[in-house]
């Protein structure tokens, strides 16, 4: 991608997490917004992004957790943070999201992120690699939380609450009961709402949030999002097999952060498990023809099947059949 011309460019060293260097990745922002400066970078992952080198926006997109079921002590599970004036919104918790989220305060500045900062959770369906943090999020200092939690999920998000509630029950008790101080005794528990229809989930000044329904495997309820704010809008997939929804809701979006599957590993597996892949997730060419349809500004690849094949070769998979910018983060990488 060609350096801006006529731009002046700065470019601020980001401290390096545990495993990875955070980047900023800038997403085209319609007029009469400040044009941000990219700068094309070339690393021996073969990540092609743009780095942002204006102020930051007010909304930026936060990458908790990039990874999926299968384990990569390089990658958390799934998690997306929407920070919009200084709040922030969480996107599905999985293994690790919380310990990335301290990260991203303690080291990049996100004060919304850290984890008794955090007042809403949304998510996309409970699969473990997408909630298996909830306990985590729920237990830490909640006693110095000022209000519960507000989470928004799919049936069986309450039993799964009360479940945690349980595992905690002891840690709980005794902390009520003895002279630890406790801002808010209701933050030891969450506020839940169950989707019951598609459509407005949240809103608040300057940003508003649907739920969509989206087709994965045998999951009678798993959601997308759709999230607008003053200044941009942004669909996240959840985990869903190629969908007719997905592309309706991501038509003309600046962002589209969508799951996928190497087709190449895909090709490597056995027929089993080619048959549920194909089912439950959307194969590469499958989200290049999709993109090719919806045209967001910035298509962000997550959630990343690649089984035998690189990672990095969904990457040119989708960049084959489409030509709109795509982006491969890492935890940690920012989007603004």
């Amino acid at each position: 991608m060609p350096i801006a011309t006529n731009i002046a460019t700065t470019i601020t060293t980001t401290i390096a997490t545990s495993f990875a260097q955070p980047r900023r990745l800038a997403s085209p922002r319609p007029a009469p917004r400040a044009i941000a400066t990219f700068l094309a970078l070339a690393s021996a992952a073969l990540f092609s992004a743009t780095l942002s080198t204006s102020a930051q926006a007010d909304t930026s997109i936060v990458m908790l957790g990039t990874g999926t079921p299968v384990p990569d002590g390089e990658r958390a599970g799934s998690g997306v943070a929407v920070i919009h004036d200084g709040e922030a919104y969480l996107f599905d918790v999985g293994p690790g999201v919380v310990e990335r989220a301290s990260q991203a305060q303690e080291r990049m500045g996100f004060e919304a992120l850290a984890p008794v900062n955090i007042e809403r959770l949304f998510l996309t369906h409970l699969h473990s690699d997408h909630v298996l943090d909830y306990p985590e999020l729920l237990g830490t200092y909640w006693w110095r939380r000022e209000q519960p939690i507000s989470v928004v999920g799919p049936v069986g998000t309450e039993a799964m609450s009360q479940g945690v509630y349980t595992m905690l029950a002891e840690d709980t008790n005794t902390r009520l009961a003895d002279k630890s101080p406790v801002t808010n005794p209701a933050a030891a528990r969450a506020l839940v709402t169950e989707i019951e229809k598609e459509g407005l989930v949240h809103e608040s000044p300057g940003i508003s949030i649907h739920a969509f329904g989206v087709t994965h495997g045998d999951w009678e309820q798993a959601y997308g999002y759709k999230v607008v704010t003053d200044d941009l809008t942004l669909v996240i997939s959840g985990d869903t097999s190629l969908s007719e929804e997905v592309r309706r809701q991501a038509s003309g979006a600046d962002v589209l952060i969508h799951e996928v599957i190497s087709r190449q590993g895909w090709e490597q597996l056995s027929p089993q498990w080619q048959a549920y892949h194909q089912y439950a997730h959307t194969l590469s060419d499958e989200l290049a023809e999709l993109a090719r349809e919806a045209r967001p500004g910035t298509l962000v690849l997550t959630h990343v099947l690649h089984y035998s094949a690189p990672r990095e070769s969904v990457l040119d998979e989708v960049r084959a059949d489409y030509d709109g910018r795509v982006l491969l983060p890492d935890d940690l990488d920012v989007i603004e």
